[in-house]
């Protein structure tokens, strides 16, 4: 059979760009050949990603998004994105079938894989007998939760480790209220029955494997795991090699990451909680602290007053990225305090370091479930109000760092990561065949 051409098409935001694009690789490393499509800003960032072994097989195509006044170019990615031109920059991306209708015109793929979020690619696809598969960018156990709140509604989820606190179930619902008063006709229905077509999902059978099942059974839909979505740990920034030799002076296991991912950003009062929380513990630490665009502010004046000399040599507060894999593969990293964002939260378990669960909202408190679930995490509990609270911080840091708590996580987690990684090929190569098979059965 000629080499299988695939047009990916993730969603607008890096935490679906780097799962697609982790996916891209693996196929490519399997003789598929990818047309990686996207806006020129979020393409821009994404090319220095991609190693110069994939330059043949993985082709970036830009999307352009029609011009409209309130959205220019450097926002047609959610990556500091102002919250409320989201809604603008979803219409926008609409608005661009007719250039992505040309696209696949012109290239004549053989598949699509597309974003759940666009639901429209599938039918543009189908309309020139492209046959489409969506790539889940979640796991299934928070993908089986949603799709079983939605579609039966008031019927208990049938796992009860993955549930919602009450403030959780309240934003949750508001969401839900929210998107489907901006959903439009023809958005194609989330939960129509897949009739056992398949369905890629960003997890894996060692993490997850009664969820998939439970997610196959309840909508329908043959769920096929690609591995979890995990980084190289590369980096050759000058500034990255200074923080990786100041880890390097520490002492195995004892230092914290945090971090709260590409697009979640703390209150003022969490900020302080968690800055009180570091101090208290006696831990090292790495805290990339950062704000949302036009809002950044000095870190001397965003932390408590006298916060960085008090810490001293014992931590680094960085305002900006930080090489995540490198650091999380590191030995002297201990504990990664984490939103629970389903990349960062599959990262850490595949390079063996166990959680400490901060979710705030979406997919990430019952991804904090799952993880405690599983053996790897602590999670901070926030009080009724929506606070989190230092002390509990600082002790929960203790026991991961220093304490028994630590050495049972960590047992735990290297466990799994074993695991993860014994079964990594086997699963893409059984994906890749799956997709091989569906071009192969479309053509007759």
């Amino acid at each position: 059979m000629a080499t299988l051409k695939v047009l990916m098409f993730p969603f607008l935001a890096y935490g679906h760009i780097s799962p697609y694009l982790n996916v891209a690789k693996k196929l490519a490393d399997r003789g598929f050949l990818i047309y990686f499509c996207s806006t020129p800003i979020n393409l821009k960032s994404t090319i220095n990603k991609i190693p110069e072994k994939y330059a043949d097989s993985i082709q970036l195509i830009e999307l352009h998004l029609p011009e409209l006044p309130e959205l220019p170019p450097h926002y047609h990615t959610t990556n500091g994105l102002p919250p409320n031109l989201n809604h603008i920059l979803q219409k926008a991306l609409k608005m661009s079938e007719p250039n992505f209708s040309k696209i696949l015109q012109n290239l004549k793929p053989d598949l699509v894989i597309y974003d759940i979020l666009q639901q429209w690619a599938k039918r543009v696809a189908n309309e020139q007998n492209i046959p489409a598969v969506k790539l889940i960018t979640s796991g299934a156990a928070v993908f089986s939760y949603f799709f079983n709140f939605l579609k039966n509604p008031g019927v208990e989820f049938p796992f009860p480790a993955i549930y919602l606190r009450k403030i959780e179930q309240v934003r949750l619902s508001e969401m839900v209220a929210k998107s489907n008063k901006e959903k439009e006709p023809d958005d194609g229905d989330l939960l129509a029955d897949g009739n056992m077509q398949i369905m890629l999902m960003s997890t894996s059978r060692t993490i997850e494997a009664k969820y998939i099942d439970y997610c196959t059974e309840l909508t329908n839909w043959k769920v096929v795991p690609v591995g979890p979505p995990v980084q190289d740990p590369i980096t050759n920034d000058a500034d990255d090699m200074e923080l990786i030799y100041w880890l390097g002076t520490k002492d195995e296991n004892s230092t914290v990451f945090v971090s709260f991912g590409s697009e979640y950003f703390l209150s003022k009062e969490d900020m302080e909680e968690v800055a009180f929380g570091l101090e208290l513990s006696n831990v090292n630490f790495i805290w990339v602290a950062r704000f949302p665009k036009g809002e950044e502010k000095n870190l001397e004046d965003a932390l408590p007053k006298g916060f960085l000399e008090r810490i001293g040599e014992r931590g680094r507060v960085l305002d900006k990225f930080a090489p995540q894999p490198r650091i999380l593969n590191h030995p002297s990293i201990g504990g990664f305090i984490s939103h629970c964002g389903w990349n960062s939260t599959m990262e850490s378990i595949d390079f063996g370091v166990p959680i400490v669960a901060m979710p705030m909202h979406l997919d990430q408190p019952m991804n904090a479930r799952l993880i405690v679930e599983l053996g790897v995490a602590v999670e901070i509990v926030r009080d009724d109000d929506g606070k989190i609270h230092r002390e509990e911080i600082a002790e929960t840091l203790k026991g991961v760092i220093t304490g028994k708590t630590g050495e049972n996580l960590r047992a735990k987690v290297r466990d799994i990561s074993k695991n993860l990684k014994s079964i990594r090929d086997e699963e893409i190569d059984a994906a890749a065949q799956e997709l091989i098979q569906l071009c192969r059965n479309s053509n007759k």
